[in-house]
C-alpha cells in the first residue's frame, strides 16, 4: 500500500473503497422507491464518501491532512455499517448481504487503520 506518493489511483484501499460503493450502489437498487431519498440516498452518500476522502486526503500531499480525510472515511464507514443494520431491520436486504457488507467494512476499517499508522511512523 502507498502511502503518500503517486496517485490515489494506486491506491490498495481506494481501489477496495470503490468496489465497497459499488456494492451498495447495487445492494440499494432493490430498495424501496420511498426510500429513494431516505436510505437509499444516506447509503450512497456515505459509501462515495469512503473513497472520495482517501482521494482528496491523497491528493493533498500532506501526510497531516490524508490522516484526517482518512478518519473522516472511517467514520463513514461508521455510518454505513449503521446504515446496513437498519436496512437489515427494516427487511430491505437479507442477512446474507448484510453481512458481505459487514465483511467489506471490516476490511476497509483495517486497512484505514493500518495507513493512518503507517504515515504517523513515516519519517
Amino acid at each position: 500500500m502507498k502511502k503518500s506518493g503517486g496517485s490515489y489511483r494506486d491506491l490498495a484501499i481506494w481501489r477496495k473503497a470503490l468496489d465497497l460503493c459499488k456494492y451498495l450502489y447495487q445492494a440499494t437498487r432493490d430498495f424501496p422507491h420511498e426510500e429513494r431519498y431516505g436510505l437509499t440516498s444516506q447509503i450512497r452518500r456515505a459509501a462515495i464518501s469512503v473513497p472520495s476522502n482517501i482521494a482528496e486526503g491523497q491528493a493533498r500531499g500532506g501526510k497531516k491532512e490524508f490522516i484526517q480525510f482518512l478518519y473522516i472515511a472511517k467514520g463513514s464507514l461508521a455510518e454505513l455499517d449503521t446504515q446496513s443494520v437498519l436496512a437489515l431491520e427494516l427487511g430491505y436486504i437479507n442477512p446474507e448481504r448484510q453481512q458481505a457488507i459487514v465483511v467489506k467494512i471490516e476490511e476497509l476499517q483495517r486497512m484505514i487503520f493500518s495507513l493512518i499508522r503507517n504515515l504517523r511512523e513515516s519519517k
